[in-house]
């Protein structure tokens, strides 16, 4: 069975240049243009991705995102012409999936639509205690971590990050959820948060100056790629 895309969205140009794309992708597709309609379709139909502009007539995207996730599983990937990063951490906040700013290519939507199906269909099964990505292995029931054959000696609080960034791996972490939970009581910062990660990067990082596992996205937070 194919796919369901909702594309949330008020300017036809989009609508017109997304459904295509889509379908001749192997999609079906799904339009709504108010918040209202969008979360009638939801309700309705189960979508397995929402595409979701933030920007709509009735209400703020971003409050829609908040009443979808109160139900809702399904990955939302925000499509926006809102790039500040305030939008962005805010969307993440709220649940979103994924960001995409527009102007944007087809091709690179296509994969985030596929990594975001991918880590759905991930979470639905069993939980899978064993991270493996390229020579990182990440064992969170034995609570040890493997660079190729060698085991990596790291500090409880670099673990935590790793364990923390295991358990949404493929996904941006905001440092706002990250410092939530790694210093729940409070009295860290972004700065503290940076400096632990480039440490945990010359744990398991061949060449921590350019990463393959542990992720930076700008001004928005970290991400670990999704397991093989």
């Amino acid at each position: 069975m194919k796919a369901l895309v909702l594309i949330v969205d008020d300017e036809p140009a989009i609508r017109r240049f997304l459904r295509p794309a889509l379908e001749e992708n192997g999609y079906a597709v799904l339009e709504a243009t108010t918040g209202k309609s969008a979360l009638e379709a939801a309700v309705a139909k189960k979508p397995d991705v929402v595409l979701l502009d933030l920007s709509l007539p009735d209400q703020d995207g971003l409050d829609v995102l908040k009443r979808l996730r109160e139900w809702s599983s399904a990955p939302v990937i925000v499509v926006s012409a809102r790039g500040e990063e305030t939008d962005k951490i805010a969307g993440l906040d709220r649940g979103a999936d994924d960001y995409l700013t527009k102007p944007f290519g087809v091709e690179e939507l296509l994969a985030r639509i596929r990594a975001a199906l991918r880590r759905a269909e991930n979470a639905a099964r069993d939980p899978e205690p064993v991270y493996e990505h390229g020579d990182l292995k990440i064992d969170l029931t034995a609570r040890r971590v493997w660079v190729g054959k060698k085991e990596a000696r790291l500090s409880p609080l670099q673990y935590a990050l790793l364990a923390a960034l295991v358990r949404r791996a493929g996904r941006v972490v905001s440092q706002k959820d990250l410092l939530k939970e790694l210093w729940p009581d409070g009295g860290s910062t972004p700065e503290a948060l940076r400096i632990l990660v480039h440490q945990t990067r010359h744990r398991i990082e061949k060449e921590p100056v350019r990463p393959k596992h542990l992720k930076t996205e700008p001004a928005v937070g970290y991400r670990l790629e999704a397991p093989e």
